[in-house]
Protein backbone atom coordinates (compact mmCIF):
# COMPACT_ATOMS: atom_id res chain seq x y z
CA UNK A 1 0.00 0.00 0.00
CA UNK A 2 1.96 3.05 -1.21
CA UNK A 3 -0.20 5.83 0.25
CA UNK A 4 -2.90 6.20 2.89
CA UNK A 5 -4.91 9.42 3.10
CA UNK A 6 -6.06 10.01 6.69
CA UNK A 7 -8.98 12.40 7.16
CA UNK A 8 -10.25 13.32 10.65
CA UNK A 9 -13.93 14.29 10.62
CA UNK A 10 -16.58 15.82 12.83
CA UNK A 11 -19.94 16.61 11.22
CA UNK A 12 -18.36 16.82 7.78
CA UNK A 13 -21.04 15.08 5.70
CA UNK A 14 -21.36 18.14 3.47
CA UNK A 15 -17.69 18.66 2.65
CA UNK A 16 -16.32 15.12 2.73
CA UNK A 17 -17.64 13.98 -0.69
CA UNK A 18 -15.73 16.75 -2.47
CA UNK A 19 -12.56 15.97 -0.53
CA UNK A 20 -12.71 12.27 -1.40
CA UNK A 21 -13.80 12.83 -5.01
CA UNK A 22 -10.59 14.79 -5.63
CA UNK A 23 -8.64 11.66 -4.65
CA UNK A 24 -10.18 9.54 -7.43
CA UNK A 25 -7.70 7.08 -8.89
CA UNK A 26 -5.60 7.00 -5.72
CA UNK A 27 -3.46 3.83 -5.70
CA UNK A 28 -3.93 3.43 -2.00
CA UNK A 29 -6.62 3.92 0.60
CA UNK A 30 -8.67 6.63 2.25
CA UNK A 31 -9.08 6.35 6.02
CA UNK A 32 -11.78 8.53 7.58
CA UNK A 33 -11.54 8.88 11.37
CA UNK A 34 -14.81 10.09 12.79
CA UNK A 35 -14.95 11.77 16.18
CA UNK A 36 -18.64 11.19 16.89
CA UNK A 37 -20.46 13.06 14.13
CA UNK A 38 -24.21 13.48 14.38
CA UNK A 39 -24.82 14.18 10.70
CA UNK A 40 -24.08 10.79 9.17
CA UNK A 41 -20.48 11.56 8.24
CA UNK A 42 -19.32 7.99 8.92
CA UNK A 43 -22.07 6.57 6.72
CA UNK A 44 -21.19 8.99 3.91
CA UNK A 45 -17.53 7.96 4.16
CA UNK A 46 -18.40 4.27 3.99
CA UNK A 47 -20.58 4.81 0.90
CA UNK A 48 -17.67 6.59 -0.74
CA UNK A 49 -15.44 3.57 -0.19
CA UNK A 50 -13.34 4.85 2.69
CA UNK A 51 -12.20 2.77 5.61
CA UNK A 52 -14.06 4.23 8.59
CA UNK A 53 -12.40 4.35 11.99
CA UNK A 54 -14.07 5.76 15.09
CA UNK A 55 -12.04 7.59 17.72
CA UNK A 56 -12.58 9.99 20.62
CA UNK A 57 -13.14 13.56 19.49
CA UNK A 58 -9.98 15.63 19.09
CA UNK A 59 -7.89 15.99 15.98
CA UNK A 60 -4.72 14.62 17.57
CA UNK A 61 -6.49 11.49 18.83
CA UNK A 62 -8.29 11.02 15.54
CA UNK A 63 -5.18 11.40 13.40
CA UNK A 64 -3.23 9.00 15.60
CA UNK A 65 -6.03 6.44 15.34
CA UNK A 66 -6.12 6.84 11.57
CA UNK A 67 -2.38 6.42 11.23
CA UNK A 68 -2.54 3.27 13.37
CA UNK A 69 -5.26 1.81 11.14
CA UNK A 70 -3.66 2.85 7.85
CA UNK A 71 -1.52 0.42 5.85
CA UNK A 72 0.47 2.86 3.74
CA UNK A 73 4.20 3.44 3.90
CA UNK A 74 3.32 7.07 3.18
CA UNK A 75 0.61 9.11 4.85
CA UNK A 76 -1.28 12.16 3.66
CA UNK A 77 -2.99 13.95 6.54
CA UNK A 78 -5.87 15.94 5.09
CA UNK A 79 -8.79 17.99 6.40
CA UNK A 80 -12.31 17.08 5.31
CA UNK A 81 -13.02 20.56 3.94
CA UNK A 82 -9.89 20.61 1.78
CA UNK A 83 -9.95 19.63 -1.89
CA UNK A 84 -6.68 18.88 -3.68
CA UNK A 85 -6.39 20.45 -7.12
CA UNK A 86 -6.23 18.25 -10.25
CA UNK A 87 -2.73 17.02 -10.88
CA UNK A 88 -1.90 16.48 -7.23
CA UNK A 89 -0.68 12.93 -7.90
CA UNK A 90 1.90 14.19 -10.41
CA UNK A 91 3.53 16.14 -7.57
CA UNK A 92 3.00 13.64 -4.78
CA UNK A 93 4.42 10.47 -6.27
CA UNK A 94 7.78 11.87 -7.41
CA UNK A 95 8.11 13.40 -3.95
CA UNK A 96 7.46 10.00 -2.35
CA UNK A 97 10.07 8.41 -4.60
CA UNK A 98 12.79 10.94 -3.80
CA UNK A 99 12.13 12.56 -0.43
CA UNK A 100 11.74 9.86 2.23
CA UNK A 101 13.51 12.09 4.74
CA UNK A 102 11.24 15.09 4.18
CA UNK A 103 7.59 16.03 4.50
CA UNK A 104 5.54 17.93 1.94
CA UNK A 105 2.68 20.39 2.18
CA UNK A 106 0.37 21.94 -0.40
CA UNK A 107 -0.20 25.54 -1.43
CA UNK A 108 -3.01 27.15 0.59
CA UNK A 109 -5.97 28.37 -1.46
CA UNK A 110 -9.48 29.44 -0.49
CA UNK A 111 -12.59 28.74 -2.53
CA UNK A 112 -13.76 32.36 -2.44
CA UNK A 113 -13.30 35.05 -5.08
CA UNK A 114 -12.96 37.89 -2.58
CA UNK A 115 -9.81 40.06 -2.67
CA UNK A 116 -9.44 39.30 1.04
CA UNK A 117 -8.99 35.63 0.16
CA UNK A 118 -6.06 36.40 -2.13
CA UNK A 119 -4.43 38.59 0.52
CA UNK A 120 -4.81 35.87 3.14
CA UNK A 121 -3.28 33.31 0.77
CA UNK A 122 -0.28 35.59 0.30
CA UNK A 123 0.19 35.90 4.06
CA UNK A 124 0.04 32.12 4.46
CA UNK A 125 2.63 31.68 1.70
CA UNK A 126 4.93 34.11 3.53
CA UNK A 127 4.44 32.25 6.82
CA UNK A 128 5.35 28.94 5.20
CA UNK A 129 8.33 30.35 3.31
CA UNK A 130 9.86 32.41 6.11
CA UNK A 131 8.74 30.60 9.26
CA UNK A 132 8.33 27.03 8.06
CA UNK A 133 4.82 26.77 9.57
CA UNK A 134 2.28 25.20 7.25
CA UNK A 135 -1.04 24.46 8.95
CA UNK A 136 -3.16 21.33 8.77
CA UNK A 137 -5.49 22.78 6.13
CA UNK A 138 -2.57 22.57 3.68
CA UNK A 139 -2.28 18.81 4.12
CA UNK A 140 0.89 17.02 5.19
CA UNK A 141 2.58 14.27 3.18
CA UNK A 142 4.98 12.26 5.31
CA UNK A 143 6.52 8.81 5.30
CA UNK A 144 5.58 6.54 8.15
CA UNK A 145 9.27 6.14 8.93
CA UNK A 146 9.76 9.90 9.37
CA UNK A 147 6.56 10.24 11.38
CA UNK A 148 7.77 7.50 13.71
CA UNK A 149 11.20 9.12 13.91
CA UNK A 150 9.77 12.44 15.15
CA UNK A 151 7.48 10.78 17.69
CA UNK A 152 4.15 10.46 15.88
CA UNK A 153 1.11 12.65 16.37
CA UNK A 154 0.61 14.23 19.77
CA UNK A 155 -2.62 13.71 21.69
CA UNK A 156 -3.73 17.32 21.39
CA UNK A 157 -7.24 18.63 20.68
CA UNK A 158 -5.75 21.64 18.90
CA UNK A 159 -2.37 22.76 17.53
CA UNK A 160 -1.43 19.18 16.69
CA UNK A 161 -0.39 20.39 13.23
CA UNK A 162 1.95 23.06 14.59
CA UNK A 163 3.37 20.61 17.11
CA UNK A 164 4.12 18.10 14.37
CA UNK A 165 5.74 20.47 11.86
CA UNK A 166 7.93 21.92 14.60
CA UNK A 167 9.22 18.44 15.39
CA UNK A 168 9.78 17.69 11.72
CA UNK A 169 11.79 20.90 11.44
CA UNK A 170 11.84 23.63 8.83
CA UNK A 171 14.73 22.03 6.95
CA UNK A 172 12.68 18.89 6.26
CA UNK A 173 9.50 20.65 5.09
CA UNK A 174 8.98 21.18 1.38
CA UNK A 175 6.19 22.98 -0.44
CA UNK A 176 4.40 21.13 -3.25
CA UNK A 177 3.30 23.20 -6.26
CA UNK A 178 -0.30 22.06 -6.02
CA UNK A 179 -3.26 23.91 -4.53
CA UNK A 180 -5.11 22.63 -1.49
CA UNK A 181 -8.42 24.44 -1.78
CA UNK A 182 -10.10 25.00 1.56
CA UNK A 183 -13.54 26.32 2.42
CA UNK A 184 -13.63 30.03 3.21
CA UNK A 185 -16.77 29.64 5.35
CA UNK A 186 -15.06 30.20 8.68
CA UNK A 187 -13.30 33.34 7.42
CA UNK A 188 -16.55 34.80 6.12
CA UNK A 189 -18.23 33.92 9.41
CA UNK A 190 -15.51 35.15 11.78
CA UNK A 191 -14.13 37.93 9.59
CA UNK A 192 -11.24 38.08 7.13
CA UNK A 193 -9.13 39.70 9.83
CA UNK A 194 -10.90 38.32 12.90
CA UNK A 195 -10.21 34.65 12.19
CA UNK A 196 -6.52 35.07 11.23
CA UNK A 197 -5.89 37.31 14.25
CA UNK A 198 -7.50 34.75 16.53
CA UNK A 199 -5.33 32.05 14.96
CA UNK A 200 -2.25 34.20 15.51
CA UNK A 201 -3.16 34.76 19.16
CA UNK A 202 -3.58 31.00 19.60
CA UNK A 203 -0.20 30.39 17.96
CA UNK A 204 1.46 32.90 20.28
CA UNK A 205 -0.16 31.29 23.31
CA UNK A 206 1.12 27.91 22.17
CA UNK A 207 4.68 29.14 21.72
CA UNK A 208 4.80 30.63 25.22
CA UNK A 209 3.54 27.39 26.75
CA UNK A 210 -0.13 28.09 27.50
CA UNK A 211 -1.98 24.75 27.98
CA UNK A 212 -3.78 23.70 24.83
CA UNK A 213 -7.09 23.31 26.66
CA UNK A 214 -6.99 27.06 27.37
CA UNK A 215 -6.01 27.86 23.79
CA UNK A 216 -9.05 25.90 22.61
CA UNK A 217 -11.32 28.35 24.44
CA UNK A 218 -9.83 31.26 22.50
CA UNK A 219 -9.88 29.38 19.19
CA UNK A 220 -13.62 28.78 19.44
Amino acid sequence: MPLSVVIPTLNAAGSLPGCIAALAGLPGEVVVVDGGSGDGTAEVAARLGALVVRAPRGRGKQLAAGVAAARGDWLLLLHADTVLAPGWAAAVYPFMAAQAGAAGYFRFRLDGDEPEARRLEARVAWRCRRLGLPYGDQGLLISRALLDEVGGIADLPLMEDVDLVRRIGRGRLMGLEVDAVTSAVRFRRDGWWGRPVRNLVCLGMYFVGVPVRWIARVYG
